[in-house]
């Protein structure tokens, strides 16, 4: 079996030390509250309740989530909402108001400028644009052009130079 080696070809032996152990178990656990959030982003989710969960506290919970995942368990939890409220906007069948509730949001307000900022647009014109730009692609690749991206915002207005 051969030992992992970095990029300057150096080879380390792994060792198993309590720091290493630990480093994992907090992996384990912080799998466990993404796979929360993805199943349950409709239910009122706060730090506090994830991270008791898991039995971190809030902070720990919030610094090694960024850490694993480069963004905080709260807008991590608002890009899952705004992917399943994209989905509910393109069947047309619900309000702005109807799918604001229906994934979890509690402030219309919150909503509109977290999918704004996400999209690039609010979601009532998401809602009317919706069904004519993914209009005969398969589901799948619907749901993968759509995908909001946290990391990719929706760019702001070109800066206009004189």
């Amino acid at each position: 079996m051969a030992l992992p080696a970095d990029p300057r070809g150096t080879i380390w032996r792994v060792t198993s030390t309590p720091a290493a152990t630990q480093h994992l178990r907090d992996l384990a656990r912080l799998r466990r509250v993404r796979d929360r959030m993805d199943r349950e982003y409709a239910r009122p989710l706060d730090v506090e309740a994830l991270a008791h969960g898991v039995h971190m506290s809030a902070g720990h919970l919030s610094r090694e989530f960024r850490r694993a995942y480069g963004e905080s368990p709260y807008s991590y939890l608002m890009t899952r909402r705004i992917e399943r409220a994209m989905a509910l906007l393109r069947r047309g069948d619900l309000s702005v108001t109807e799918v604001c509730f229906a994934v979890g949001c509690s402030s219309l307000g919150t909503f509109s400028t977290r999918f704004t900022e996400l999209v690039g647009v609010p979601p009532s014109v998401y809602r009317r644009r919706a069904p004519r730009a993914t209009e005969g692609m398969p589901p799948c690749v619907a749901r993968q052009v759509t995908r909001p991206v946290r990391n990719r915002e929706a760019p702001g207005p070109e800066p206009h130079l004189a």
